[in-house]
């Protein structure tokens, strides 16, 4: 009798034990999504420190949460630390390999060191998961990647897809200026001035896409349409250096 009320008070004691660990973990569990979601508000209203500091207190709690990595990686982007948020975007898609928005970010921070191979290959990655539910940025970001390469024709083909795959039409005004200028350096005037045009015609108020309109038809001895698409630049834009490049190509074309 004796040894089955010890019995008894051994599985109580067990039970309280584990009760009081599963408290414990989900108050810890409580308290990483907290830091996480407050990290995550800081990145998406600009407040990257903040970000930074609430991230890394989320990550005490759960260290291997793929979705903290991910934007520890964002916030470390944005506070200009590149080498710390490759390790982050790394440990994210080492977590969750089929973590298409990871392997985009890497490729962009490869981009913007001008390894364009290594963008690439991650750009690439990202699109290998057929869930992915924006494929039309990694693919936007390749066709930039073969652009900046030098390989205009791959480039294109890029841009192509990157069209056919941008559902909302929101990366298209961007897509078409970047197919105008693959066409531009292959010499094609006629198919650049065409994607030009539509970038121009999707977004009005884009001085880029009126500049590039505009050099377009100075190539082509249009003088009085380059003209026009000039003077929209200076009006959309006066200050800005494309502002300052159209004031003098409008000089140029009255000398």
């Amino acid at each position: 009798m004796r040894f089955l009320r010890w019995k008894f008070l051994l599985v109580l004691i067990c039970m309280l034990v584990v009760s009081a660990c599963g408290g414990l973990a989900q108050k810890k569990a409580e308290q990483a999504t907290d830091h996480m979601n407050m990290g995550i508000a800081y990145v998406e209203s600009g407040n990257y420190p903040s970000a930074l500091k609430e991230l890394l207190e989320a990550e005490k709690f759960t260290p291997d949460n793929p979705k903290l990595h991910y934007y520890l990686g964002i916030a470390y982007v944005c506070n200009e630390l590149p080498e710390k948020a490759v390790t982050e975007f790394n440990t994210a898609v080492s977590l969750k390999p089929d973590y298409s928005e990871a392997y985009n970010y890497l490729g962009t921070i490869y981009m913007s060191q001008n390894n364009w191979d290594k963008a690439i290959y991650f750009f690439s990655k990202a699109l290998e998961n057929v869930l992915y539910e924006t494929p039309a940025v990694s693919l936007y970001n390749m066709a930039r990647a073969y652009y900046s390469k030098g390989d205009y024709r791959t480039a294109v083909v890029k841009y192509q897809e990157a069209a056919i795959r941008d559902r909302n039409r929101d990366l298209l005004p961007l897509i078409e200026i970047g197919m105008g200028k693959a066409y531009y350096d292959q010499g094609n005037l006629v198919e650049a001035g065409r994607h030009f045009k539509m970038s121009a015609d999707l977004v009005p108020t884009f001085a880029e896409a009126h500049y590039w309109l505009a050099e377009c038809y100075g190539k082509q001895k249009k003088l009085k349409e380059a003209k026009t698409s000039y003077e929209t630049v200076l009006t959309l834009a006066p200050d800005s250096e494309l502002g300052v490049k159209a004031r003098a190509a409008i000089k140029s074309l009255n000398p």
